[in-house]
């Protein structure tokens, strides 16, 4: 590939991406599939170990953008309801509800209850059957702040789920790597039934991100 902007020909970093995306082959995999981005296999793989998504459900998706997991969850469960949420604009999914704002906001948490019929601060009656969360800080290269950033939004992303879902409901959530999550798996396995760790084959090795999957939600 022939990098024609000079400035960022000049940046070994962006050569470094550029040259990972043309060899990876999930980029290429999700070009040929129609997906917005290689992210989407991590949930798909997800999915396929865990069956946790079915058509019907009301799903919401936390940091869509660009929206691949909203994409993927509405091409292959047409019935599903969607609502998606990130600070970035996305272009509009059939089937998807999407809100741009801050979902650490007051006003966009009333939103979320609104879609979903929720009474803000009400537990025990949730609506929704899934709660996914692809949401991520914007990393500032400090392996612990950008860790603690990470958690930050995975207690907010566990706050919500467990006031929005079902009985029987299920929280998939982004995570890095590191020593503050045990108090975080701690409360996570106290409200679900079955909780995992996991990294899908479609995470790149090099990256800290792990992703849990707690099923079988009772409260």
């Amino acid at each position: 590939m022939k990098i024609l902007n000079k400035k960022i020909a000049a940046k070994k970093s962006s050569v470094a991406w550029i040259q990972r995306q043309v060899a990876d082959p999930y980029v290429a995999r999700a070009h040929r599939d129609g997906y917005r981005a290689r992210a989407a296999y991590k949930l798909i793989e997800m999915n396929e170990r865990f069956h946790f998504l079915k058509n019907g459900q009301v799903v919401v998706d936390l940091g869509a953008a660009p929206g691949s997991w909203s994409q993927y969850i509405a091409r292959t469960y047409p019935r599903s309801k969607i609502f998606a949420m990130d600070l970035l604009e996305i272009t509009p999914i059939p089937n998807v509800v999407f809100y741009q704002g801050d979902f650490t906001s007051d006003d966009a948490l009333m939103w979320l209850n609104e879609q979903l019929g929720l009474e803000s601060g009400e537990t025990g009656h949730g609506t929704a059957d899934v709660v996914v969360s692809d949401m991520a800080p914007n990393t500032v290269g400090h392996k612990k702040t950008d860790h603690l950033r990470q958690m930050v939004l995975l207690e907010y992303a566990l706050d919500f789920a467990l006031h929005a879902l079902k009985p029987g409901g299920t929280f998939v959530a982004k995570s890095f790597t590191g020593g503050t999550t045990g108090e975080l798996i701690k409360q996570i396995k106290a409200n679900f039934d079955s909780v995992h760790q996991v990294k899908p084959p479609a995470s790149r090795k090099d990256s800290v991100e792990m992703f849990i999957v707690a099923m079988g939600f009772h409260g």
